[in-house]
């Protein structure tokens, strides 16, 4: 699924965070629990050097809660990274981030410093109302539409922390086609952007796989199909999504299968692990060396054409 996103806003964002990243003391990156490596910028391993980082796994009460600690324990494997998770049954331990500020850069805590912390995160991963919780007042908008903040600024928060705020963006091109359409089933991209039959395709084929007991209860099913296409027929006939002709109307059962997902309906559903990000990175680094490998080809060939052109002009 390939996903494009206003590679200019992007450019534009990344330059601006790349210019002051340098200064930050701390790197606070939110992520979605239920995509906890599909939501994960890439930006932000490639810029921050060895800065600390807090991952928080944000949204968790929608989330799987066992994979949510398998994710959390997986991300404090690495050096200089602290996971923490929040939903809305969370909300009053929004302020341990403070706290986990001050532990990951000691130096900067004391009267007269002050901690530089930058804030990052997909759209709609719920960013903006984490900080108007640190904040203890509105200056985030809020809203369920991706990219939301539009512009960075800085929020005093209590402490003697100083947060950055930056707009919640996705990178111009998502490499890898699985997360394409976990971003999009999440919400993570607008709606007018997704074709939401091909969507609830891949979901309900993992969901077969990884929740059948609760597509079996939210979708009174007594035995599932093993085809994605065939559940979302299934689905719909029993949803009475019917249009003329006695035909199903999967685009119409597809819509509630997204929309049931994104609201928990079915049930709190993680759709990645640890172990399915390790297999796909080493997807994405084989199709990034194939497409070198082409564009070394094509540059060779345009060479030796070139080198032909002139000799041939002696």
């Amino acid at each position: 699924m390939a996903i494009q996103w206003f590679p200019g806003h992007m450019n534009k964002a990344r330059n601006e965070i790349k210019e002051i990243m340098p200064q930050m003391d701390v790197i606070i990156e939110v992520l979605d629990a239920r995509i906890p490596y599909s939501s994960e910028n890439p930006m932000v391993s490639a810029l921050r050097g060895d800065k600390p980082v807090i991952k928080i796994l944000n949204k968790a009460d929608l989330a799987d809660p066992a994979l949510t600690e398998r994710w959390m324990a997986y991300f404090e494997q690495e050096s200089g990274v602290k996971a923490i998770a929040f939903g809305h049954d969370k909300a009053a331990e929004v302020h341990k981030i403070n706290e986990l500020c001050k532990r990951l850069a000691p130096y900067k805590v004391g009267a007269d410093k002050q901690l530089k912390a930058m804030i990052m995160g997909i759209p709609n991963v719920g960013k903006s109302t984490l900080i108007n919780i640190l904040a203890g007042r509105i200056v985030a908008k809020t809203g369920n539409e991706p990219a939301v903040t539009k512009a960075q600024q800085r929020i005093k928060l209590e402490d003697g922390i100083m947060l950055y705020d930056t707009p919640g963006m996705l990178w111009p091109k998502v490499e890898n086609e699985n997360s394409g359409y976990r971003l999009a089933a999440t919400g993570a991209i607008r709606d007018t952007a997704i074709d939401y039959e091909e969507v609830a395709s891949y979901t309900a084929e993992y969901l077969l796989q990884a929740y059948p007991e609760l597509l079996k209860s939210r979708y009174k099913l007594d035995e599932l199909p093993e085809q994605d296409w065939e559940f979302i027929e299934v689905a719909g006939k029993k949803r009475g999504c019917i249009r003329g002709g006695n035909q199903i109307d999967t685009y119409k059962m597809s819509e509630i299968l997204i929309n049931e997902l994104r609201d928990a309906i079915i049930g709190r559903i993680t759709m990645e692990t640890p172990q399915m990000r390790e297999a796909e990175e080493v997807m994405v680094a084989q199709l990034r060396a194939e497409a070198e490998a082409k564009k070394a080809a094509k540059e060779e060939e345009k060479k030796q054409r070139r080198a032909r052109a002139r000799k041939n002009r002696r």
